[in-house]
């Protein structure tokens, strides 16, 4: 069997980020990188990254708030690690998401209004 790569961008965002902050977030960690295949969040808040996930045409997944501390991240926000206990959302969700074996790509990136964080992992499917 086949195995196919997956390129997911996690993103962290704090209540009240838009869709300018998202995609800023999002423009920034992609900038010349192979194209995602999908983006991720925490579960309680895919709603808000829904406009963005619609802009772009690509599927959006939850990820449980509780599998996030599993995931070894490249940055360590102590605001994030109190609310979430992992280092970044986005890094940890990009690399739930991407599954087994995933890896990131850079350290997250974040938008200059500091409203919203994105992270890309690059993982493989059968």
């Amino acid at each position: 069997m086949e195995r196919r790569v997956v390129i997911v961008a996690g993103f962290g965002f704090r209540h009240g980020a838009g869709l300018p902050s998202l995609r800023a977030a999002f423009v920034l960690a992609q900038q010349g990188r192979v194209p995602v295949t999908q983006l991720v969040t925490v579960s309680d808040k895919t709603a808000a990254l829904a406009p963005l996930a619609a802009l772009l045409g690509l599927p959006l997944t939850g990820v449980p708030a509780d599998v996030l501390a599993c995931a070894a991240t490249l940055t360590r926000s102590a605001a994030s690690l109190a609310a979430w206990g992992t280092g970044s959302v986005a890094e940890a969700c990009a690399l739930t998401a991407a599954g087994p074996g995933a890896r990131l790509l850079g350290p997250r990136c974040i938008s200059s209004d500091r409203m919203a964080t994105c992270a890309l992992a690059e993982g493989f499917v059968s």
